[in-house]
């Protein structure tokens, strides 16, 4: 096939001979090749080739290097841009011809129109409607995988800026989703693809150091080493050198290309069986030593895709060798990743469908977690642990106890207090290691997590969950918020509450696009929905015809809190409030209520009207401090003194530790850590320690 010319001919010989005629089970493909070129026979690719090319060459990958043989996915695979770029084909369309289920499919892959925003928010949503797609039909993460590695075999002939940015949106989003579904070889190739139009002039020099890297003597000497060993314990084996790709140079969290890697050679070894493999690494070992704990046995213990190998690294001459050992079933199962049981049986292996839909959906739903974060945690090196009863569970590298409770159960995981990692007692956010035992504790309440422990989880579940525990606390809050807001105000109107009991509130609420007065109370209590605005819609609307009271000026609404809860409430670090202090402001938000000092330059400098802030306070005694405190003392202050101030103040002071910050002993600052009940008692220190006059720092803890 020339470069501009695309051979339908040869095309269709080529298929018919790996998924059979137009009259087989393969009719629907046909029937989809046949309507793909109608539906693209005036469109070209930036090349000049028959645009039809594209669609075309995207199913052969699936076919070839993926062993897709399913026509139904090989008919969305041929329509999948239809819709998008042909006018008259819409997906009822495509439903009405080839069904329901290729319909959805090529929905799924076919980008959002009618945009009206900034071009990072459309890929954005772009991406989450690929994932909520892929949640259900696995088969639209394939086929865009498929269409993303052609367009990069192909994309010489496009502008710069625009290889640039499918350069960056591969490395960032679809090279590691193929690492997630265990497509290894897509994986490496979209990589390297990427790389090449990403650094450009690197990469070249790279590719040279890595030719170079697979005809070294030192490296040529270990095949014929081991082929000569292998032929006197009559082993029949293929042994061959491989030099990793630029995919291995690659450093996802910094985005550059290094210059070197600590394994950049590989020797695969493929065998007849099994039972021939671990002859093969005895035989390996005998000749070069391995280095102590670098044997992993992922015949016995598969990667949750399936993936089948024994690895063993060496160190030989000063450089380090990765040793690969397997079966040529296992190397084509390596290949295949997720679909590997699906093409055989038409389903996917049930614990990992289920892992690899769960994160689909998160990441097409939840908009609080960044996906590119996700699908990189995803995609690291898996570590395996171990349930007292010896059930393994495997999770990514650098997993908490967190992300090993939820994988047991979510409840699980909610009501983590801590966990039994081999003798140790360690919290939530420890870190696991390679064969650790976990035995989860748990408390009959939920847990009140941290915010900032979502940041170390690196399982989809862990963070899905514990996002959706934050959300609905700051939902919670904002309603109560909302609806105090709403009342006070409609009061300094004289106009009774009760009003938005009456049916005609249905109106109000549709105006504003909501379902529910709750919906209506939580866009008030998170700043999405004016207070002026809603209260104007009420008078004229659901009140109109009957007398009100002049506007309010002035004074401002105000709510009361018993929580320090730090994912609903925020303390602003601009001029560092305490909720025992009075004149605080409160600023409305999706992210959880901002307060500041009423005096706050920064504040005042928003120009921000009445309705626009809420006065707020703190009842003292039902509000729990749950952290540990602490207050430091700059002033020279004698230990004596310090000592006795301490013996002195308030019960509800629990002393853990009292530090003495210098070792001078003419200039001593102290660093006074203690535990307190609730707010009332951490007024009642601070003002203890105020009315000695010394000069100290407090600024809360959440």
């Amino acid at each position: 096939m020339s470069a501009n010319k695309f051979d339908i001919a040869a095309y269709c010989k080529r298929m018919e001979k790996t998924i059979g005629g137009q009259e087989g089970k393969a009719s629907l493909f046909w029937k989809a090749l046949s309507f793909s070129v109608d539906a693209h026979q005036n469109q070209k690719r930036k090349s000049g080739e028959a645009y039809v090319s594209h669609p075309c060459q995207v199913a052969l990958i699936l076919v070839d290097e993926l062993g897709v043989k399913d026509p139904l996915t090989l008919a969305a695979a041929m329509l999948h841009d239809t819709i998008e770029d042909v006018p008259e084909v819409s997906a009822e369309v495509i439903s009405s011809i080839f069904g329901k289920n290729v319909a959805e499919i090529v929905d799924g892959c076919t980008k959002i129109s009618h945009f009206a925003g900034d071009r990072q928010t459309f890929y954005k949503l772009v991406h989450r409607k690929i994932f909520s797609g892929a949640a259900s039909r696995v088969e639209i993460m394939l086929i865009k995988l498929a269409d993303r590695l052609h367009n990069l075999r192909t994309m010489d002939s496009m502008p710069k800026h625009k290889r640039q940015k499918i350069a960056d949106e591969t490395l960032s989003v679809y090279a590691p989703m193929a690492g997630v579904m265990g497509l290894f070889g897509l994986k490496r190739e979209l990589y390297d693809l990427a790389l090449a139009h990403k650094f450009p002039r690197q990469s070249q020099r790279l590719k040279s150091l890595i030719s170079q890297q697979e005809n070294r003597k030192e490296a040529l000497a270990i095949l014929e080493t081991l082929r000569e060993a292998f032929e006197e314990a009559w082993i029949s084996a293929d042994i061959r050198l491989k030099a990793k790709g630029l995919w291995a140079y690659y450093d996802f969290a910094r985005n550059v290309l290094v210059k070197q890697i600590e394994n950049p050679l590989e020797i695969i070894i493929v065998v007849d069986d099994l039972q021939t493999c671990y002859r093969a690494l005895g035989i390996v070992n005998q000749h070069f030593p391995p280095i102590p704990r670098t044997i992993r046995d992922f015949i016995a213990n598969p990667k949750p895709t399936g993936y089948q190998s024994l690895h063993a690294r060496a160190n030989i001459k000063g450089q380090n060798y990765l040793f690969k050992i397997r079966t040529l079933q296992m190397v084509s199962d390596a290949r295949r990743g997720i679909i590997r049981e699906w093409l055989s049986s038409g389903t996917v292996p049930s614990s990992f469908e289920q892992d690899i839909r769960e994160m689909f959906g998160i990441l097409g739903a939840d908009d609080a977690i960044s996906y590119r974060e996700m699908i990189a945690a995803s995609g690291k090196k898996e570590i395996y642990t171990y349930t007292p009863k010896g059930e393994r569970i495997c999770l990514p590298s650098q997993s908490i106890v967190l992300d090993f409770a939820f994988k047991v159960h979510t409840e699980v995981g909610l009501h983590c207090l801590s966990a039994k990692v081999g003798s140790k007692i360690v919290p939530p956010g420890h870190v696991l290691k390679d064969g650790d035992r976990v035995k989860i504790i748990t408390q009959e309440k939920a847990v009140k997590f941290d915010p900032n422990i979502i940041r170390l989880c690196q399982t989809p579940r862990a963070r899905s969950e514990l996002s959706r525990v934050f959300r609905l606390k700051r939902e919670a809050l904002a309603i109560d918020i909302g609806q105090s807001l709403i009342r006070q105000e409609l009061k300094r109107y004289g106009v009774p509450f009760a009003i938005l009991e009456s049916e005609e509130t249905v109106d109000i609420l549709e105006y504003f696009g909501k379902h529910t007065l709750n919906e209506l109370y939580q866009d008030v209590g998170q700043g999405q929905l004016r207070l002026k605005e809603l209260i104007y819609e009420i008078k004229n609307g659901l009140y109109a015809g009957r007398q009100t009271l002049q506007p309010p000026t002035g004074a401002l609404n105000s709510i009361e809190l018993d929580t320090l809860d730090q994912d609903s409430v925020k303390f602003s670090q601009c001029c560092h409030p305490l909720p025992i202090e009075k004149g605080l402001l409160g600023l409305l938000s999706e992210r959880g209520l901002s307060i500041h000092r009423k005096e706050c330059p920064k504040l005042n400098a928003m120009k921000l009207q009445r309705e626009d802030v809420v006065a707020v306070r703190w009842h003292l005694k039902k509000t729990r401090v749950e952290k540990p405190q602490t207050l430091l003392i700059f002033k020279n202050v004698a230990r004596n003194r310090i000592f006795m101030l301490l013996s002195v103040a308030p019960v509800a002071m629990k002393i853990d530790e009292v530090i003495a910050l210098s070792k001078r002993p003419d200039v001593t600052a102290w660093e006074i850590n203690f535990e307190v009940e609730n707010l009332q008692g951490l007024k009642n220190i601070l003002q203890h320690f105020s009315k000695s006059n010394l000069e100290y720092e407090f600024v809360l803890d959440q």
